[in-house]
């Protein structure tokens, strides 16, 4: 670690201490709720009439409850998918937590006020979590008993925008049809009940036909025919080391088959496991605790026309993240590259920062000697890598600049989260982004481009080393930075779901749209391909869904307000819609005004 990464350290541990990974309330949290169940305010003094325990092994189960359950969506420094909760005991009663914790949506329906409140603005339900000994709901509030409030908050030296976008996305007067085909086999007893994220489709040759495949973050690797749906691959069968918790994007994060793949039989996946399980490849100073290590893999099929999978495995490589989001969401080939050109063969990996810069250490991801934010290119058949496992393409941006310490891998960096990356029929690729607490945008990817994160979301500066969920104007001098050619605001929604430019035959008012949405409220969302371009914003509208002959949408069809909404190809360059919350797989099957 250098001088300048000790000391941002060092600043960071005396402001806020060690306890600083983000928790994994799914949702809204009780960070800012001040009422009891009754409603009667518990005043600052509430924490002190429990009793919460000061055990040491008493709070240290409860610090490993919380890194289990609670690792996606809170810190003790700011907000991220949910509250702060830096302080919490000292604002509400433990009875009034343990409820909470016990089962939040029956405590905000029933009437609480702040909760109402809060569920408004993060738009989704925390779980409950019904499970949990008495025991771990007392280690658990004694560990958040520790996580106390900073006495004083700096503040901001120019005005924060407050709306980034007050224009708000209209509606185009376009209605998809949609046709159900399939539930996917339920993975779990409650919401997500199929934790289904990404579908491809792998191209026929010699003979064979094309085959369409989804995958469930739990494990398995879905062949899918018509209805139908067969289990292709099972993860934890082959990586039993396989972790899938405590959810979001955790899990058999990715695949993406060989251009080919019936000629090689080779297969690319990536999967989490836990922290330690082996040396990464990809690390930073030991000083900064390890979440969990997300892994690339190479499979070599022994028979590349089988139905089910056999073969053998190597790692490529594998890399530490400080916390369970923003991890490796996506592989893929450029579908586009003929055999014979620089980009055939060559596996795109998009990787998040981790969740470093929310929890203090955004030095990881800002500058070229690391692969985190990034969008990496490598050649699977090489070895050129330090690891030796893997090549490093000669016309990567970077492999020119002379420099030992730059991370070759990289195409182009300045990524919080780059969740899917898709080409435009006309050769655009295009990389979908979640943000932070205001921003959702599209980004035009460019080879060596620097799309700003962390210190910046969307076309806003970000203060990173502050409070992340304001953004302000941009200066008057700034360059140096690709910003998105489309974005949203949180007034529109709260995560990006990328999607992909529409090149089938069947729906004529779709052609050269880039069809995508939002995973939480489910709504779908479009701009114009031939609109995407650098230096300008693209138009968002809005698509109207039907399914049975009846206006509807995906909040009604799921009956939840997190609709865990994903977008895939299938056949035919077909759109298809999917729902984690109830594993509902949807073909788009028309459209008219």
């Amino acid at each position: 670690m250098n001088q300048q990464e000790t000391h941002k350290l060092t600043r960071h541990h005396q402001r806020t201490g060690w306890y600083f990974l983000v928790a994994a309330f799914l949702s809204i949290s009780t960070s800012a709720f001040a009422q009891d169940i009754t409603g009667k305010t518990t005043g600052k003094t509430a924490g002190k009439t429990t009793g919460y325990s000061t055990d040491k092994a008493v709070i240290a189960k409860g610090q490993e409850l919380f890194q289990a359950n609670c690792t996606a969506c809170h810190n003790f420094r700011q907000k991220g998918i949910g509250p702060n909760l830096a302080g919490i005991t000292g604002e509400m009663s433990g009875p009034w937590l343990t409820a909470f914790i016990r089962n939040a949506p029956e405590v905000i329906k029933g009437g609480d006020i702040r909760g109402q409140r809060l569920f408004k603005e993060y738009n989704q339900y925390m779980p409950a979590f019904p499970d949990l000994a008495d025991q771990d709901v007392t280690a658990l509030l004694a560990y958040l008993h520790q996580q106390a409030k900073p006495k004083t908050e700096t503040a901001d030296a120019k005005p924060s925008v407050p709306d980034p976008i007050p224009d708000r996305i209209q509606k185009s007067g376009l209605r998809l049809t949609l046709t159900e085909i399939t539930t996917a086999p339920a993975t779990a007893k409650q919401a997500p009940l199929a934790r289904i994220t990404k579908m491809a489709v792998l191209p026929g040759s010699n003979g064979l036909p094309d085959r369409q495949f989804v995958v469930d973050l739990r494990g398995k690797l879905y062949e899918m025919k018509g209805a139908e749906l067969q289990v292709f691959m099972d993860m934890k069968k082959e990586r039993p080391q396989l972790i899938d918790a405590p959810g979001l994007a955790t899990g058999f994060g990715s695949f993406a088959f060989h251009p080919d793949f019936y000629r090689n039989g080779l297969l690319y996946t990536s999967h989490t496991e836990k922290a330690g399980t082996k040396p990464a490849d990809f690390a930073y100073v030991d000083s900064i605790k390890v979440a969990l290590q997300w892994v690339v893999t190479e499979w070599k099929m022994t028979d590349p026309a089988s139905l089910v999978f056999a073969g053998t495995g190597r790692e490529l490589f594998r890399i530490n993240m400080v916390s369970v989001i923003h991890g490796m969401q996506e592989l893929t080939f450029n579908p586009l590259a003929k055999r014979g050109t620089p980009d055939y063969g060559l596996l795109y990996i998009g990787i998040g920062d981790g969740g470093c810069t929310e929890n203090g250490f955004a030095f990881i991801c800002r500058d070229k000697s690391r692969v985190w934010s990034s969008v990496l290119r490598i050649d699977p058949s090489g070895t050129n890598s330090k690891n030796g496992q893997y090549g490093i393409p000669s016309t990567n941006p970077y492999m020119g600049d002379g420099s030992p310490a730059t991370a070759d891998e990289v195409y182009c960096r300045g990524f919080r989260n780059p969740n899917r990356i898709c080409w435009a029929p006309d050769g655009k690729m295009l990389i979908s982004e979640i943000g932070q607490a205001q921003m959702e945008e599209l980004n035009l990817g460019i080879a060596g481009g620097d799309y700003g994160w962390p210190e910046r979301e969307g076309t806003y500066v970000m203060n990173y080393r502050g409070k992340m969920d304001r953004v302000y104007a941009l200066p008057a001098n700034d360059k140096g930075y690709i910003y998105p050619v489309a974005q949203y605001d949180h007034d529109e929604g709260n995560a990006f779901s990328g999607g992909f430019v529409y090149a089938g035959k069947s729906i004529p008012l779709l052609t050269g749209k880039y069809v995508f949405g939002d995973i939480v409220n489910g709504r779908v969302y479009y701009v114009e391909n031939r609109e995407l371009a650098i230096g300008r914003q693209a138009v968002v509208r809005e698509l109207d869904v039907e399914l049975n002959g009846k206006l509807t949408s995906f909040r009604e069809l799921t009956n939840a307000k997190k609709t865990d909404f994903r977008i895939g190809v299938g056949l035919n360059q077909e759109l298809y819609f999917f729902t984690k919350t109830d594993g509902k797989i949807y073909r788009v099957t028309g459209c008219s005004k």
